[in-house]
Parts: structure tokens; C-alpha cells; sequence
């Protein structure tokens, strides 16, 4: 056992020697950093800023704090958001969750669902209830509160997010004269601070205000309704010379804020869910720290400047270790672009991906799907940091799979399956959330184990393998016994599921490309966890991955679905994830994929694909499998596309559209792509193999881990 560890240590240190910075100078990571400080010189409701810790995060507007929310609510909304703030509405009809399923007969048996009902009916009722509820809460909103001002009252705007320190710098002007305020959050607590400096304190006129609103129960959007005051209660519990406490309930969820702060200042409740701290001096400290239970423990005192300090070295460290890219000598007009999604893809990546459970796609900004995390999407918002050699940040949201096993393996059996069935989307308490698609989705099944894979790679030891083997023999039980085997042609399929390319049915659907490759992959994993841990191959499943079907052709090009002939004339299967590419591209070649119908795919893809009705990730996966196959000029050109679904703002979050203006799948995505061009993966024998060695990407890199 011990000499298989020696062995694979032994491979991958000559990996990162052969895949490694290849000038041999150091980079300069202050540089690189703090030359993509965004900058905000407006009001404008998709530039604003956040700063957070992977628990937390606090996103502001110019003035540095939550001032204009109203502005803001359909661009980039003023969130304040944890991993713990949720809620739920009353359940006033008892709603049963067993009301939600629904028999499907996929494979011989009745296989219940937790789906969506269109006729009205106590089914639907339950159903729309568990698919609202639990939500994500909007913790608070605390802005400048200053009577008729507006926006457009405030000059000469400046807001810096100092990426090297985690600290939004803001300077502006009110009435002439000059406000300068500063933002950060502690690195490790629910925390924010902001220091805030102006004459206009020293009358009293201008305040900081906190106002608790009630949760919408909306799809997506910021969670804020200031209309329902009798619905909560907020109440001040104590209250002293320089700090308090703030009490807020909404039916059965409790939570409180603690406050402090330098200065003279007096805080009082003003009306309803509205408190105001007043100075009266020219300067103001507050630190606003938010808990789920009064614990006389948390009661510890934190000036502004400590959390300054503590954001400064916490940033310092996190840009100071893993890897590291600098494009300043590329000569191609869009490296310096390129440059800025890398560097603000990082920071947002780490203040909004990096807690203890998977994010939801908006992360903690503002919520979508009720503000519940998608697991298909964990392998985006996780993969990059194992590859980034930040493997530490994978592992935080790791140990939320073990909490969600034993509804997982209920799930499993329930269906008639063996092992755990890991659901598409979910809540803290890995609730299975009624959904016409999500519940047929299963391409989020291999991801635990290519995780856990990750992370054995970046720590081969007996402490990994007993960790996480239980969960990844579990997870590969129920993908052998989800495999169906076709007696007459003697060979494994996959059916009875929706695919990645959501546009397919389950009903109809039959070997999607992407998933029998990814089961292909993450069974053989399985297989090789075993005999690390010293346990024999388990012959069945050496059986199914022998004979998984190949990928369905024609015309030797790869179909959506073996079920899916028409996929080149109908847009219904060139339209959404061209899932299809991501067989040999997030995955490394198998048995199953050919790589010249694999290129014909790629090129048909990118010159006919219905790239309108596409997602941010789609970009990073087409890039992938251009690497993969030795095309990096296409890997270039898909990775920076310029389509609406790949736009990164000012703050550099990835755009989608009017309901996702966030959408950090996509950042994520980049990371990892980004990774792979520059370090390879196993095998690859070119150095920095995804980009053109044309003289005009002469990419500087350094600490980057190679992908499987």
C-alpha cells in the first residue's frame, strides 16, 4: 500500500516538474493582482462589489455600503448572505413531501420522482412549496442613510476593490464635501466592517442604517421584501456605549447582529426592521457581525482595524500560494482580457465557492432557483481549486456529502437503486427540491468521486482513502445499478434520464455522450480506490465498464444521444450545453470517444452551434476539448467568444442574461480551463498545450496542477 502512495507521490512531483512555469523567472503576483483592481466611477446596477470569506459575503454599491438596494436590484443586487441564513415559510396545509412524487417506468419498475404538476392539485401545492422552501435569507441590508439623497446627488465617485487586501476603497462627495469609506469582511467570521470618514457626520444628518427585510420566496432575485413587517419581528436586546445587539425572527428561524463600533455614535430603532447608528463625530467605525444563535462565546471585540489587518493577511496569503499566471508578455490583443477574468474569477471564486457546502450558482450575491446550490454544478465552482493548488478550498464543501448520504442513499432505494444517489438540487439539509428536470439529471453522480480523486492526487495517504472511500464506493453502487444491460446487444446503457443538454427527454433519451463517458471515468476511479484501499476489483463493474456503449455517431460526427438522430437538423439538439464535447475535454479520453469524430464534432460545433441559447460554462468546455485534441488556436477562440453568455463585468462576474446576471459556473469554468491549457493534464507531454505556439501567447505560469 505504502509503495502505491510512493509511486503516484513520485508521478506527480515529475508531473509539476515537467508542467511548470516555463521561463524559469518567478512571477510577480502583486503585479499581476493589483493591476485588475476593479475599478467603479458610477452608480451602475451591474458594477458592484463584494467582499466575503466562502461563508460570507457583502456586496456594495459606489458609497461602500448597501446605500442604493433599489438600484441594484435587477443588475447586481447588495447581498448579504451566508451559508447558514435560511428560511422557510409556514407550512400551513401540511404539506407531505410524498405528495410531490411520481411514478415513472424507466426500466421495469415504478421509479418515484419529487417532480412538478401542472393541473392544480394537493401535489402541485406540495410540490411548489418544497421547491420554495428552504430559501435563502438576505441577512440585512446597511447603507448610508441620509434624508433625500439620491444617487445622482454624489460626485466625483471613486470605488477601488483592492484585491491584494480584500478592501473596498470608495471616495466621493456629497454637498461638496468629501466622504472616504472603506469595506472589508474578516476571513473567517460572518463579518463586515466598514470605516467611514466626512463632515457630514458631525451634524448627525448622516447615518448608517440596518433594515431586516422578509424573504420573497422568489425564484430569483435579491430576497428582500420591505412590505411584510408583520410577517417578522427586530427588536435591539442590548444596547451599550459602543456596542449592541439586534434580535431578528422570522417564524421559526432566529438570528442575530452583532454590532460594535469606534467613535461616539448612538444606535436607536427608528421604525420597523429600520435601525440608524447616528455620530456625531467626523469619523465612524462598525463592525456587523451575524450569527445564528446569541452565544455569549461570539461575544468577542474586533475593532474595524483588526479586521482590516485580518482581511490584509488573509488576502496576502491566498494570492501569495497556489498558482499563479501572468499574460503581460502575450502580444495577442486579448490576453490582458483574458488576464482580468483570471485574476477577479479567483477572488470571486474564493469569497463566494469556497464554504462548507456547494454554492448556489449566484453564489451568496443574490438568489436563484430560491437561492438553492445545483450539484451538477459543484464540478464548475470546485474543480479549479484543486488544480490551482488551493485544494484546502475544495475539501470545505466536501463533508457536506456525508451529510447528505443518508438522504442520498433513501433516494437511491426508493427507486430501486443500490448505493447513493446524489440529487441535482438541494439545501443544506440535502432536501430533494421538486423539478421537472433537475430530478432526472444524474451527471451530477460522478462528481464526488472525481473529487474525491482530486484530492487524493493533491494528498495520496491512508487518511484521504478512509475518508472519502465509503462515499465514493457508494456513489459508483448506484451509477453500476443505474446502468441498464441490453441483453440482446450485449452492452451497458443509460437511460430513463435528462442529460447535461437539458433539451432531451427522459422518456426518449438513450446513451447521452457526456455521461457514459463520465461513468466510463469515475467507475474505473472507483475501481482503483478499492485496490488502494486493498480491496479486489469488483468484477461486475469492471464488466459495465467494458461494456458501456460507445458514443453514438453519424456521419462521423458525435450525436447528442444515441437516441437523437436528428441532432444536426433540429435545434432542439444544437441549442443549450454541447455536452457532447465535454466526453473528451472535462474528461480524459476512454475507450469509448474517437478523437477524429470528436474534431469533426468540435468543428461543426463552432461554426453551427446555436451559441444564442448557450450557457457561461459551454465556453471553458468547448476549450477543453480543442486542448485536448491539439487545436489551441480554437481553444483561444472558444475560451473568448464574444457572445452575451460570455461577458464578465467590471466586478468580473460572468453575465447570462436578465434573470442571471451572475453566473459563477462560468468563472469557474475559465479557472479550470485556464489551468489545463497551462499545466496539461496526464499524459500530455506538450508544454503549455492549450495555447498557440505562434509567438503571440507567451504565457508565464507557475504552481498549477495538471488535470486528470
Amino acid at each position: 500500500m505504502q509503495k502505491n502512495i510512493l509511486i503516484l507521490s513520485t508521478v506527480c512531483l515529475l508531473a509539476a516538474c515537467q508542467n511548470n512555469n516555463t521561463t524559469g523567472a518567478s512571477i510577480d503576483r502583486a503585479s499581476v493582482v493589483s493591476r485588475n483592481n476593479p475599478v467603479v466611477t458610477e452608480f451602475e446596477e451591474l458594477s458592484s462589489l463584494s467582499v466575503g470569506n466562502g461563508e460570507f459575503a457583502f456586496t456594495v454599491d459606489a458609497t461602500g455600503l448597501q446605500t442604493f438596494p433599489e438600484l441594484y436590484m435587477s443588475g447586481v443586487p447588495l447581498g448579504t448572505q451566508t451559508q447558514w441564513g435560511w428560511h422557510s415559510f409556514p407550512n400551513d396545509e401540511k404539506l407531505r413531501f410524498e405528495e410531490t412524487l411520481k411514478n415513472y417506468n424507466f426500466r421495469g419498475w415504478d421509479e418515484p420522482y419529487a417532480t412538478q404538476f401542472n393541473e392544480e392539485s394537493r401535489s402541485k401545492k406540495a410540490a411548489d412549496y418544497y421547491r420554495i422552501n428552504p430559501h435563502r435569507l438576505h441577512l440585512g441590508i446597511i447603507g448610508f442613510d441620509k434624508a433625500g439623497l439620491a444617487y445622482e446627488d454624489i460626485k466625483d465617485v471613486r470605488s477601488e476593490l483592492d484585491l491584494m487586501s480584500g478592501t473596498i476603497n470608495s471616495f466621493y462627495s456629497i454637498d461638496g464635501k468629501p466622504v472616504e469609506v472603506k469595506t472589508a469582511s474578516h476571513s473567517s467570521l460572518d463579518m463586515m466592517s466598514v470605516s467611514a470618514k466626512s463632515q457630514l457626520f458631525t451634524t448627525g444628518d448622516m447615518r448608517i442604517a440596518i433594515t431586516l427585510p422578509y424573504p420573497t420566496g422568489v425564484h430569483s432575485d435579491a430576497a428582500c421584501d420591505f412590505n411584510s413587517d408583520q410577517k417578522h419581528s427586530s427588536k435591539i436586546i442590548s444596547n451599550g456605549s459602543n456596542a449592541a445587539v439586534i434580535e431578528h425572527k422570522l417564524d421559526t428561524t432566529l438570528y442575530y447582529i452583532r454590532l460594535n463600533w469606534d467613535g461616539n455614535a448612538v444606535l436607536a430603532m427608528e421604525k420597523a426592521h429600520k435601525f440608524v447608528l447616528t455620530p456625531s463625530g467626523e469619523s465612524i467605525s462598525l463592525n456587523c457581525h451575524f450569527i445564528d444563535k446569541n452565544d455569549v462565546t461570539e461575544d468577542i471585540a474586533h475593532t474595524s482595524e483588526s479586521v482590516f489587518d485580518d482581511s490584509k493577511n488573509y488576502w496576502n496569503s491566498f494570492w501569495g500560494r497556489g498558482g499563479a499566471i501572468d499574460f503581460s508578455e502575450c502580444t495577442d490583443s486579448r490576453a490582458s482580457e483574458l488576464e482580468r477574468r483570471v485574476v477577479l474569477s479567483q477572488y470571486l471564486m474564493a469569497i463566494q465557492c469556497a464554504g462548507s457546502m456547494p454554492p448556489q450558482e449566484t453564489g451568496l450575491t443574490y438568489n436563484s432557483w430560491f437561492g438553492k446550490f445545483h450539484l451538477e454544478m459543484h464540478w464548475w465552482h470546485a474543480t479549479h481549486f484543486a488544480l490551482w493548488d488551493r485544494t484546502d478550498l475544495l475539501e470545505r464543501s466536501m463533508d457536506w456529502y456525508a451529510k447528505a448520504y443518508p438522504v442520498a442513499k433513501e433516494i437511491a432505494k426508493r427507486q430501486g437503486f443500490k448505493g447513493a444517489r446524489w440529487m441535482k438540487m438541494t439545501d443544506p439539509d440535502a432536501g430533494e427540491a421538486p423539478s421537472k428536470v433537475g430530478s432526472f439529471l444524474i451527471w451530477q453522480q460522478p462528481h464526488f468521486i472525481y473529487f474525491a480523486e482530486l484530492i487524493y492526487r493533491a494528498d495520496p495517504t491512508e487518511e484521504v482513502l478512509s475518508k472519502y472511500g465509503h462515499l465514493v464506493e457508494e456513489t459508483a453502487a448506484f451509477m453500476a445499478s443505474f446502468a441498464t444491460y441490453d441483453e440482446l446487444e450485449g452492452r451497458y446503457v443509460l437511460k430513463g434520464c435528462i442529460p447535461a443538454q437539458e433539451t432531451l427527454k427522459a422518456s426518449e433519451v438513450i446513451n447521452p455522450p457526456f455521461e457514459l463517458s463520465y461513468w466510463h471515468y469515475a467507475m474505473d476511479v472507483a475501481q482503483k480506490w478499492r485496490e488502494r484501499a486493498g480491496q479486489k476489483r469488483r468484477p461486475q463493474w469492471d464488466e459495465l465498464i467494458d461494456k458501456l456503449s460507445p458514443l453514438a455517431y453519424q456521419d462521423a460526427l458525435y450525436l447528442a444521444a444515441e437516441s437523437a438522430t436528428d441532432t444536426y437538423v433540429d435545434i432542439r439538439f444544437t441549442s443549450d450545453h454541447m455536452a457532447v464535447l465535454g466526453s473528451l475535454g472535462i474528461l480524459p479520453k476512454c475507450k469509448l470517444v474517437r478523437d477524429d469524430y470528436m474534431k469533426n464534432t468540435l468543428s461543426w460545433v463552432m461554426k453551427n452551434w446555436n451559441w444564442g441559447k448557450t450557457w457561461g460554462w459551454d465556453y471553458p468546455m468547448t476549450a477543453m476539448c480543442a486542448a485536448r485534441l491539439g487545436e489551441p488556436q480554437t481553444a483561444i477562440d472558444a475560451l473568448l467568444m464574444d457572445k452575451r453568455t460570455n461577458t464578465y463585468l467590471v466586478n468580473g462576474h460572468n453575465y447570462q442574461d436578465g434573470r442571471l446576471r451572475v453566473y459563477l459556473p462560468g468563472n469557474g469554468g475559465l479557472l479550470t480551463t485556464v489551468a489545463m491549457m497551462c499545466a496539461g493534464w496526464d499524459g500530455c507531454e506538450t508544454v503549455t498545450p492549450g495555447f498557440p505556439k505562434d509567438g503571440t501567447w507567451n504565457v508565464k505560469w507557475e504552481g498549477l496542477k495538471p488535470m486528470p
